[in-house]
């Protein structure tokens, strides 16, 4: 069991998680930065002032009030202006990156840094100098750029003017967006991911929900899907040597028991929550049980002819996933829930959990890979795979993360099995691979990197970095190609 000699390890981050600078050099604000810190008991909020001038809040699936607008409020914490300050240290974090060998670096373009509101006619040039010149830092150390255009960051001026991506006008907005992206970075960049995680918006959203949650989210995602195909074919026309890819949250499914009913709802929960997304993507057209999902909860979009065209003529080249957790189901309403600040199904007793309720399982890694490729027949990325825990630096500034070591050996174990059995996968980058803030929590302490980032949860500290026992580990992992694990 070998890898390629041209496999890409490597490391990811988001934008919006590392960059800071969020009000500077012409950037716009999106929707993070007017989301606070949360913790494992207490969700992150997004604040905004209600139609009578009130300061309010919201969760995040909830839907801004007629009338109410999106503003950062004296008194929160809004994790994500500062990040862990990228923006002004990327030549230090890089060289870190070089240091450990790193094959490909995993990243995101904030959209509101090169379009501050999303409908100018003309790009910011400080956005596109600053991701010019992080290409080229990678490019000095020969580390590949893989770049996420959409990361969870819409120009907030396009949520709360336009309603965001439920709007069918972001598709031509994102369009113009990608095409800036491919055309500015012809030469720097040639792997392209066009949206993170796109079947989170219907990955999360419980089935008590209101139909008319699913009807915006099917539409939101309707209008994803026609956007990234048209970035597909842009992205081709500009540069041929450009290789593009979805991303999926992965998540494996299994049916807790063997009644037959727990095996059909296991079914439909990869329907729903995997392939649907997977297979519009790489087969550019909507599945047979896409009228199924629909009209479980009321759902009718609103499809052109043209949208079905873009769709077919906009398939991607590779499929490239994130995968931390699987999820057992069952119809049973007395199964024990797994407890988590996320919704992960009920409790697998065959798995250990995370502080954060996350099951660790690296063969449902293995499952995963050999059951997409078997389906989608296109090299696969493994772009986010990770542990989020607690570390404590010692007295002599060592960080001992023997946990996150041991979980990362145990995935690429899993990797390795599925290769040796046939699935071509072509790149690791873990998540994240520097300390970053927390999607989920906003927390700093839930931390993933090889290097520790000196900030805390309330945005002190000195932000400097220093390395932990996992990236000297990982190093090793590089340079002997994933031979030594040890």
């Amino acid at each position: 069991m070998h890898f390629n000699n041209n496999f890409f390890w490597g490391g990811a981050t988001a934008a919006n998680q590392i960059e800071g600078a969020w009000n500077i050099d012409g950037r716009g604000p999106a929707k993070t930065d007017v989301t606070t810190g949360g913790t494992f008991n207490s969700p992150r909020l997004v604040t905004y002032i209600d139609k009578d001038g009130n300061p309010n809040t919201l969760t995040r699936l909830q839907k801004l009030p007629d009338g109410g607008h999106y503003a950062v409020l004296d008194n929160y914490l809004y994790p994500n202006h500062d990040g862990i300050d990228f923006y002004h240290r990327y030549k230090e974090d890089i060289a870190l990156f070089a240091e450990m060998g790193f094959k490909m670096f995993r990243m995101s373009i904030s959209w509101s840094r090169i379009y501050p509101k999303g409908i100018e006619e003309k790009p910011n040039q400080a956005g596109i100098d600053f991701y010019k010149n992080v290409f080229k830092e990678l490019r000095k150390y020969n580390i590949e750029p893989l770049v996420t255009i959409w990361h969870f960051d819409t120009p907030l001026y396009l949520e709360e003017t336009l309603g965001g991506w439920k709007n069918r006008q972001l598709i031509d907005y994102f369009e113009k967006f990608a095409r800036t992206c491919f055309t500015e970075f012809k030469g720097l960049v040639n792997y392209w991911i066009t949206f993170n995680e796109i079947n989170n918006t219907i990955n999360f959203l419980p089935d008590e929900m209101d139909d008319s949650y699913f009807q915006d989210a099917y539409q939101h995602l309707h209008n994803q899907f026609v956007a990234s195909a048209r970035a597909v074919k842009i992205g081709h026309e500009i540069d041929k040597n450009n290789v593009i890819g979805c991303m999926i949250c992965g998540i494996t499914y299994y049916p807790l028991t063997c009644n037959p009913q727990d095996i059909l709802f296991n079914h439909e929960k990869w329907q729903q929550g995997i392939f649907y997304c997977g297979d519009v993507q790489c087969f550019g057209k909507y599945p047979y049980y896409a009228k199924k999902l629909w009209d479980k909860h009321n759902v009718h979009l609103d499809i052109t002819e043209q949208d079905l065209k873009d769709l077919a003529e906009g398939c991607v080249d590779m499929y490239t996933f994130s995968y931390y957790v699987s999820q057992a189901v069952t119809v049973s309403k007395d199964a024990e829930k797994a407890q988590g600040n996320m919704s992960f199904g009920v409790k697998n007793p065959y798995l250990e959990y995370s502080k954060w309720g996350w099951a660790t399982d690296p063969d449902g890694l293995q499952y995963y890979s050999e059951l997409i490729y078997d389906r989608y027949q296109r090299p696969l990325m493994i772009v986010e795979n990770g542990l989020g825990a607690i570390d404590h630096v010692e007295s002599d500034g060592s960080i001992h993360d023997d946990y996150r070591i041991d979980y990362l050996r145990s995935h690429i174990k899993s990797m390795k099995k599925a290769i040796n059995n046939g699935v071509d996968i072509i790149a690791y980058t873990t998540w994240g691979c520097i300390d970053l803030v927390s999607a989920s929590t906003g927390e700093m302490r839930k931390r993933y990197g090889f290097i520790y980032v000196d900030k805390n949860d309330d945005g002190t500290g000195s932000y400097s970095r220093s390395k932990k026992d996992s990236f000297y580990w990982y190093k090793k992992v590089i340079s002997s190609n994933g031979e030594d694990l040890d």
